[in-house]
């Protein structure tokens, strides 16, 4: 997961250091509703893709809401680090079996 680490520096430096017709700053510049419109489109499209069964375009498409992800991290002062210790206490939880309220199966 270097590539996550290494992608969230890149958009941490284009926050910092305005870089001419870069994607990232374009979308600091327009600010946190243009990014969170973003993550809404990317996650319907992978939605869509996995829907599909095309392999390809599904990863394609995680890849593109995982970068929205990153910069709406970067943009709220959210680090990887704050990531990692939730899902670490997470895993420290793994098995114990939650009890859920019953759902509709074909939702």
């Amino acid at each position: 997961m270097d590539y996550i680490r290494n992608d969230y520096q890149t958009i941490l430096d284009r926050k910092s250091a305005k870089e001419e017709g870069s994607y990232t700053c374009y979308l600091f510049e327009k600010g946190i509703d243009k990014i969170l419109k973003k993550i809404g489109e990317e996650s319907t499209e992978m939605v869509i893709a996995a829907k599909n069964g095309v392999k390809e375009e599904t990863v394609g498409e995680i890849c593109d809401l995982i970068y929205h992800t990153l910069v709406m991290m970067v943009d709220q002062d959210i680090t990887i680090e704050d990531v990692e210790e939730v899902l670490r206490k997470r895993a420290e939880k793994a098995g114990n079996l939650k009890q859920f309220h019953q759902v509709d199966k074909n939702s």
